[in-house]
């Protein structure tokens, strides 16, 4: 038997420990240190993750929940085919015919169409009356539709068309119509009924865009049938609307020729009662309704006018040379006698200027020439004078004849009211004969173009395509329906999958855990094989469990930045997660590289580590924790190389009590100067304050997570907890992870396993410290 290495005794080193417990706070990961007591999330990978698309989750999805996306394909095809196979073939026959605004016409007028038919509502009208009840009871009629048994020949019903007919038969107590069997039974009158709704259902009309062609289709269980109908359709329409128009015309030529006749004598009595009145009143007019007196006014108050303005003008000429001297007024400047004056005034002026330096003032021919000059100054004022006069006396006669105008005015408006009050009923009447011959003319010309135009035969409707005989079904395209029903499948599979994987909140992947925490994932353990136990698992070094925990291991030496930590507590959100196993795991695998490994189990609420290393309870940690016996004396040796135990003992009845004190932080202290690494296998975290004291005396925590049965929300909780206490959580691990269930992307295979997620290979021994 291997002997254990002993513990130091750690009596009287309480305050040691838990000054070792307080320095290792002071290590842990900043990281982990950001996400305490944040409520909203729990690290980097939360944000990435909104803001880029993950194809391979979507790929993980579709690939786990493939055999449901096939079965739910392959039941929507099945039905798609069945449904298909067995629904009736219809044929679809088609003509085709032109609808014009206008028909051909030899006059530019001479139809009774109203101008609508230059706008859209003239084809919406034709469209609607292709699909109108009275063209199909036409149709009918023309066709002998309702004694034809090949056209009221009974499709075989369907069985969605049975269900259909069973839900309506609950909601309505009428049927209907066209449902009624009119293969030979009832009177001709249902008969005729049925074949209109039939027609009614089986037709489709469809204007082609950008043209004025109308395709005319109808669809039935017999192509000859739907030929003849299509066909029949576009014959019947053609000629109802040529007999409109001719009924049309018809009807307006009539209509015209009693108006005309009653418009004419109306004509003649209004022409007659406006001449006696203008008889009577003495009204004369001058052409275009004016009077004598009209045309008076007019002339009077034009030359009125025009005095005004002249007086107007003379006014202002007299106001500016009534008190000035005259040689300043434009008007006597501007006068040629005055003129004339003012030139002969220079010149002798200038003569007697230059005289003056030869003779003197008393000079004979100088006092003649002063003479001269005084003569025309004198003549120069008697002329301004007569200007003036001249001004005044225009002045004068134009207020004069403003006066006289103004009472002519007012004598021809006196003159003009009068006749204008003797007018009114004249006036009535004329607008009366005027309106009437307006009338007359207009109906005159509308019956003589209708005349002319109303016995030439042409139409605005004619046929393009007569419609052929089709070859094959319409309806249904069962390629068509098949690949759309294998589409509708594959995409109402993908939505149910997708629904299953969102309410699904247990983690699946690696990649779950990281984008929900944050946390490093430093491990992922696979679920062992059917038939195959966990010691079988680790003794196959090349089994994927095996692989797993070294791969983990290796993970472990390189977890914290001095390395692999002293000691390790193992725990999880909820209970059965694997604890315990992983716990063995980890210290097997330690313990087969050389390293002293001791395993401690702490869960002192369901302990299992005795179990599974088939080792006596009779004493252990509880008993150690309670001051009963010395850690050295609870240790037992494992069936694992290198591998020693503390198993939990007798179970106690306050755990948390136990564990809050200072020998559980100063045992592990004790056991890392010891051993190599301490494994504790921890009680779970939510509902228990075990695992967050157990953290406090521990250099790292890994937090377990079961795949495919932890939850999120769970979880979230468990680790907000550890960082609440500021546990250092150097990572978690993936526990039972099923290749199959994660889907896309995890299917690796490493040697002879058919899975490997992290695969390192087998590790170097690495030298113990107490070796």
């Amino acid at each position: 038997m291997r002997e254990a290495p002993q513990i130091p005794d750690n009596s009287g080193r309480q305050e040691g420990g838990r000054r070792a417990v307080q320095t290792l706070d002071t290590s842990r990961d900043t990281r982990i240190d950001t996400y305490v007591g944040d409520p909203q999330g729990y690290g980097p990978y939360g944000d990435e993750d909104t803001k880029t698309f993950d194809v391979y989750k979507y790929l993980r999805i579709a690939t786990k929940y493939k055999w449901l996306i096939a079965g739910i394909a392959l039941a929507i095809l099945s039905v798609t085919a069945v449904s298909n196979f067995m629904t009736t073939p219809i044929y679809k026959a088609t003509s085709s015919i032109q609808i014009d605004r206008e028909a051909t016409k030899i006059l530019d007028k001479g139809g009774v169409e109203s101008s609508d038919n230059a706008g859209m509502d003239f084809y919406q009208t034709q469209y609607e009356l292709l699909k109108s009840r009275s063209l199909a009871e036409r149709v009918a009629s023309a066709l002998s539709l309702g004694n034809d048994p090949a056209f009221n020949k009974r499709l075989a019903p369907s069985i969605l068309s049975i269900v259909i007919s069973k839900v309506r038969g609950l909601i309505f107590s009428d049927g209907d119509p066209s449902e009624t069997s009119t293969s030979g039974g009832g009177s001709a009158e249902d008969r005729n009924q049925s074949a209109v709704f039939r027609l009614m259902g089986g037709l489709e009309t469809q204007p082609v865009r950008g043209s004025r062609i109308v395709a005319i289709s109808f669809s039935h269980p017999d192509p000859a049938v739907a030929q003849r109908v299509a066909n029949g359709y576009a014959d019947v329409f053609i000629t109802d609307n040529l007999d409109r128009r001719f009924e049309a015309s018809a009807y307006a030529r009539k209509f015209l020729e009693e108006r005309l006749g009653q418009l004419k004598i109306k004509l003649e009595e209004s022409e007659k009662q406006a001449v006696k009145y203008a008889d009577d009143k003495g009204i004369i007019t001058v052409g275009e309704g004016k009077t004598v007196v009209d045309a008076d006014i007019a002339s009077v108050n034009s030359k009125l006018t025009e005095a005004r303005y002249e007086k107007m003008r003379l006014e202002l000429v007299w106001q500016r040379v009534e008190n000035a001297d005259g040689l300043e007024i434009a008007e006597i400047r501007n006068n040629q006698t005055v003129q004339e004056n003012r030139k002969l005034r220079s010149e002798l002026s200038a003569q007697y200027q230059q005289k003056l330096n030869v003779f003197k003032p008393s000079y004979p021919e100088m006092v003649q020439l002063r003479s001269q000059i005084s003569e025309l100054d004198a003549q120069l004022a008697k002329a301004v004078k007569e200007v003036k006069a001249d001004i005044k006396s225009s002045y004068e006669a134009t207020r004069v004849s403003v006066a006289m105008l103004e009472a002519e005015l007012q004598k021809t408006k006196d003159t003009l009211v009068d006749q204008r009050n003797r007018s009114i009923q004249y006036n009535i009447l004329e607008r009366e004969v005027d309106t009437n011959r307006q009338l007359y003319d207009g109906l005159l010309q509308r019956y003589k173009e209708i005349g002319v135009a109303g016995g030439i035969g042409t139409n605005n409707i004619s046929f393009v395509d007569k419609a052929y005989l089709p070859s094959s079904p319409a309806s249904p395209r069962i390629a068509r329906n098949l690949l759309l029903g294998l589409l509708a499948g594959l995409m109402l599979g993908c939505v149910t999958a997708y629904a299953l994987d969102v309410l699904d909140e247990t983690f699946k992947v690696p990649e779950d855990i990281e984008r929900e925490t944050g946390l490093a994932v430093v491990g992922v353990v696979p679920l062992s094989k059917a038939g195959t136990t966990f010691e079988e698992a680790m003794r196959d070094h090349r089994s994927p469990i095996s692989e797993a925990y070294r791969s983990l291991r290796t993970s472990l030496q390189f977890s914290t930045p001095q390395g692999l930590p002293s000691s390790i507590l193992i725990t999880s959100a909820n209970p059965s997660e694997g604890k315990s196993t992983t716990s063995v795991g980890i210290a097997d695998t330690f313990g087969k590289m050389g390293m002293k490994v001791l395993l401690i189990d702490a869960d002192l609420r369901k302990s299992s580590i005795h179990k599974r290393l088939e080792l006596r309870n009779d004493r252990g940690l509880s008993n150690y924790l309670i001051g009963g016996m010395e850690a050295a004396d609870t240790l037992q040796v494992t069936r694992h190389l290198n591998v020693f135990a503390i198993t939990s003992g007798p179970l106690p009845p306050n755990p948390a009590e136990l564990l809050s004190g200072t020998r559980m932080a100063d045992l592990v202290r004790a056991a890392g100067d010891a051993y190599d690494i301490v494994i504790v296998d921890g009680p779970p975290i939510i509902g228990l304050a075990d695992a967050p004291l157990l953290a406090g005396a521990t250099q790292g925590t890994i937090i377990l997570v079961g795949a495919n049965s932890t939850r999120k929300r769970a979880f979230r909780v468990a680790v907000r907890r550890m960082q609440v206490v500021r546990a250092n959580i150097i990572g978690t691990v993936l526990n039972k992870f099923d290749r199959r269930e994660a889907g896309y992307g995890y299917g690796y295979g490493y040697g002879n396993s058919d899975y490997e997620y992290y695969g390192y290979g087998q590790q170097k021994q690495l030298p113990s410290k107490k070796s």
